[in-house]
């Protein structure tokens, strides 16, 4: 009688055992799942104050400029919770490339290059294990500090907002990059949250758009500095050379419209016809835009993809803007694309591009901001090799194009302003796109200096600027005397 009870009783604890073993699988399955697979998501959970606290637990990277001065690193906090805090030590001059780390987020180089910066990626990360060190790679910058400091006085002077970069042509090293108005990275290094909250709101909220890096994410009206394009397109097509005349009217009408096309100021250019080389030297409109009609959109467009156009694969380390061809234009529209004008469209980064591939015997160099990267007891982990990103034209065209820039800022040119004593500058300005907010012209320049053998390439634009040899021109002056005087001083 025994042993049909005992199995009467084991049924229900064999239930019992089987219930408690589907329910530890299944919490070991959820275990295996969150810990495996869902970790990610709960690490980046905004409630998850563990990881935020972890943010901030060792000493982030630091970031420096090529020269050794340090724009960004990381102090003990006086803090119950946090033990460390960014600090930046240049505040708004160089918020456009550092961006900012904080409990709100980060921005800017500090989110490019996070993994190197807090210590996680794996090479930081096996060194740290090894050694017993604690803390994120520095990052030297290729930017130079005197280049950086005229470009942002320059542009500050101005009193309207726009961006500024510089570019060595031979390697594609950013030397500059201001855009304005900036803000001060030090206001989102606060762990008081209500007035986190508070800058937070009043810089997204500034109608000014503070935050925004108008060098890499915004794009606008290239106007005269497009003329580079089309004057590259001209000679690439082996129908027009320096001496080529060419048609200068006091107006055009654009094909198929009653609109008529005329030179800034309604002023002659020449007399009716005039070679290449001075109608770029004058930067007429009417010739060029008589010039895109002839060589055609498909042409103009083609050169244009070849300086970078139309492409999303630029990361400087922070992604940049595309510049843009429009796909389709009729006539009309495509005589002022040659102008830079239409629905032409260009970061201040491709401005300067634009002078660099020709600077550099038509190849163009992919665009870094990140020289090299260590660790904190000095070892170089890796360093930036310069790197073709695109033949933008032939080292013939560039060569005459060069000339042809070279007498744009020489006596009776458009862009004398740009002029440095003793150096021969290279460039292209006038007057730019319309400015929608205000109806006025942008002021655009672009230019590199020495034309032989250049050593940095200049963008320049100025929101509603007006035009370019007033306004712009002056600031690449400025930018190039200060970092040729650097180089040899």
């Amino acid at each position: 009688m025994v042993a049909p009870r005992a199995r009467r009783i084991n049924i229900p604890l064999r239930h019992v055992a089987l219930m408690c073993g589907g329910m530890l699988f299944a919490l070991l399955a959820n275990v295996t799942y969150l810990q495996a697979l869902d970790s990610e998501r709960l690490n980046e959970d905004p409630r998850n104050k563990r990881t935020m606290i972890a943010r901030f637990e060792s000493p982030r990277g630091r970031i420096l400029l090529h020269d050794g001065t340090v724009i960004a690193t990381s102090r003990k906090a006086r803090s119950a919770t946090y033990r460390y805090r960014r600090v930046y030590p240049g505040g708004p001059l160089y918020a456009a490339i550092t961006g900012y780390f904080s409990l709100h987020g980060t921005g800017g180089v500090e989110q490019a290059e996070e993994a190197l910066l807090s210590g996680n990626d794996p090479r930081v990360k096996v060194r740290g294990l090894v050694d017993g060190t604690r803390g994120g790679a520095t990052l030297r910058l290729t930017v130079d500090r005197g280049a950086q400091r005229a470009a942002y006085d320059g542009l500050r002077a101005t009193g309207k907002p726009g961006a500024v970069v510089a570019i060595d042509p031979r390697t594609g090293a950013i030397l500059a990059m201001v855009s304005l108005p900036s803000y001060d990275p030090n206001l989102y290094t606060s762990f008081d949250a209500a007035k986190l909250d508070r800058v937070d709101k009043r810089l997204h909220g500034d109608p000014e758009d503070p935050l925004l890096n108008r060098a890499i994410q915004r794009n606008y009206p290239p106007g005269p500095t497009f003329k580079i394009v089309t004057g590259a397109a001209a000679l690439g097509s082996g129908r027009y050379d320096l001496g080529t005349r060419v048609s200068a009217p006091k107006s055009f009408r654009l094909p198929g419209t009653g609109t008529y096309l005329r030179n800034l100021g309604g002023a002659a250019c020449g007399r009716g016809t005039l070679p290449l080389l001075q109608a770029f030297r004058l930067s007429c409109d009417t010739p060029f835009a008589k010039l895109g009609v002839d060589l055609g959109q498909d042409a103009l467009r083609e050169q244009a993809e070849a300086f970078g156009f139309d492409t999303d694969d630029l990361q400087v380390p922070m992604p940049v803007a595309r510049s843009v061809y429009p796909p389709t234009l009729d006539d009309a529209q495509t005589a002022m694309s040659a102008l830079g004008r239409s629905d032409v469209r260009a970061t201040p980064l491709m401005i300067a591009m634009i002078a660099a591939a020709v600077a550099n015997d038509g190849s163009l160099m992919r665009p870094h901001l990140v020289d090299e990267v260590s660790l904190a007891d000095g070892t170089v982990i890796d360093v930036t090799e310069p790197s073709p990103y695109r033949r933008a034209l032939g080292a013939e065209e560039a060569e005459r194009l060069t000339e042809m820039m070279v007498a744009v800022t020489g006596r009776g040119g458009a862009g004398v302003a740009a002029a440095v004593r003793e150096v021969r500058v290279a460039g292209e300005d006038r007057h730019g796109g319309e400015n929608a907010v205000r109806g006025e012209e942008h002021a655009v320049f672009t230019g590199f200096a020495p034309a032989v053998s250049p050593r940095i390439a200049v963008g320049v634009l100025v929101e509603g600027g007006g035009p370019g040899g007033r306004v712009a021109a002056p600031i690449a002056r400025a930018v190039i005397e200060a970092f040729l005087g650097g180089q040899t001083g």
